[in-house]
């Protein structure tokens, strides 16, 4: 984060190499079997590849065959149909109703265009009777085609069942496994092949790591001594701030290093892990330091610091609510404090208070006024009793941190 964009070249780096570092590991993985299991396989991608080429697939035929089979499947259903059909448009009826309309025109001129529609009709329902007679006599059903299509039909499904759900998936599943067999095929030299470029990979991403843990440690160094100042000013008065970067036995996406934060806060004493030497208000007041360095960089929008105030007073508490106010320019902070000096510089404040009632403890939260943040604040400085004098104080150190965040 504190290096931000010139570090970034070296981690993208890095990581495309990572990438391309695994990929060919995984290569390498898959010519780990031994002679007689590739020999089973190369036996079982054989009879694969030849099962599908047997069956001669073709885009689009599932679809066709599938129609015929359903034509087949209800062909006595179609012959009772086309027959009920065949009936009720051959019939003469309308032949009828033409002549009947055609001899009473000689009375009414006006019958012409019903003359004429029906004799459309007439010659619409014989040519349509010619149709469905000439469909019923080429109709035939023919035992061994149907057997044939349904056969078909069912090699199909079992082979998408096999290697895909569709004939263009199983196609693809066939080139998949001409590739695999011609693999195992030239095991040996293939498998030399992916070790060289393994190697060749591995050499450029111990290159890009390298670069980048030496990129990292340039900006360390500038990093620590930041936070390190910063916590003089926060009271560690004797602190040492270091960073350590251990190199791990193996590649990451992000490097060959395993950093770690060191510090120590008293004279004399060696430097230790960051974890192992401060207790809970030290670590927020050290997250404080590294976190107001890293103000412009960081994209965490919201901190959060309990027990922040912990043996701290005076200058000290004054120095942590300026920071805490640096980094409320960039971030959403919030600050659980007992502190005047620190909550006096709040821009927001909500008295956080537990009571009890019938046998049960509640915690209820509510925020406060201009006038009740002063009557707080004044129950901070004075304790039990709150005099004028001590609200007034109250009232000065709201207005000197309002000056203060309005100089900047």
């Amino acid at each position: 984060a504190y290096g931000g964009e010139k570090l970034l070249p070296f981690k993208q780096n890095t990581e495309a190499a990572y990438r391309l570092y695994m990929q060919l590991k995984q290569k390498c993985a898959a010519f780990a079997s031994d002679q007689e299991t590739r020999l089973r396989e190369m036996d079982f991608c054989r009879f694969e590849i030849e099962e599908i080429e047997n069956a001669a697939l073709k885009d689009g035929e599932e679809e066709k065959v599938a129609a015929d089979f359903k034509r087949f499947s209800n062909a006595r259903r179609i012959a009772e149909s086309l027959s009920q059909a065949y009936d009720a448009v051959s019939g003469d009826a309308v032949s009828r109703a033409f002549r009947e309309i055609d001899g009473a025109m000689a009375f009414d001129e006006g019958l012409k265009g019903i003359r004429d529609e029906l004799c459309d009709v007439d010659s619409l329902l014989s040519d349509l009777s010619r149709e469905i007679a000439g469909y019923m006599d080429d109709m035939t059903f023919d035992e061994a085609a149907f057997q044939e299509t349904q056969e078909r039909l069912d090699l199909i499904r079992s082979l998408e069942t096999k290697y895909g759900k569709t004939i263009p998936e199983v196609l693809q599943a066939l080139e998949e496994k001409k590739a695999r067999l011609q693999e195992l095929e030239n095991y040996d030299e293939l498998r030399e092949q992916a070790e060289k470029e393994l190697e060749q990979a591995e050499a450029v991403l111990k290159e890009h790591s390298e670069a980048l843990s030496a990129a990292r440690k340039q900006f360390a160094g500038e990093l620590v001594e930041k936070i390190a100042d910063g916590l003089r000013e926060l009271n560690f008065l004797d602190v040492q701030f270091e960073m350590e970067f251990r190199r791990l036995d193996h590649f990451t996406a992000g490097g060959i290093d395993e950093p770690e934060f060191l510090i120590s806060t008293n004279p004399g004493e060696p430097v230790r892990p960051l974890g192992m030497v401060a207790s809970g208000g030290e670590l927020s007041r050290i997250m404080l330091a590294i976190k107001t360095v890293l103000a412009e960089t960081d994209q965490v929008p919201t901190l959060i610091f309990d027990e922040i105030d912990t043996g701290i007073s005076g200058r000290t508490a004054q120095m942590v609510s300026e920071k805490l106010r640096i980094l409320s320019k960039c971030r959403q902070v919030i600050c659980i404090t007992h502190l005047p000096q620190i909550a006096a510089m709040a821009d927001q404040h909500f008295e956080i208070r537990k009571s009890a009632s019938d046998g049960r403890t509640a915690t209820s939260i509510r925020a406060l006024d201009r006038e009740a943040m002063v009557d707080e604040l004044a129950r901070l400085l004075g304790g039990a009793e709150i005099t004028e004098t001590v609200r007034q104080n109250a009232e000065e150190m709201k207005k000197l941190a309002k000056k203060r965040k309005l100089e900047g």
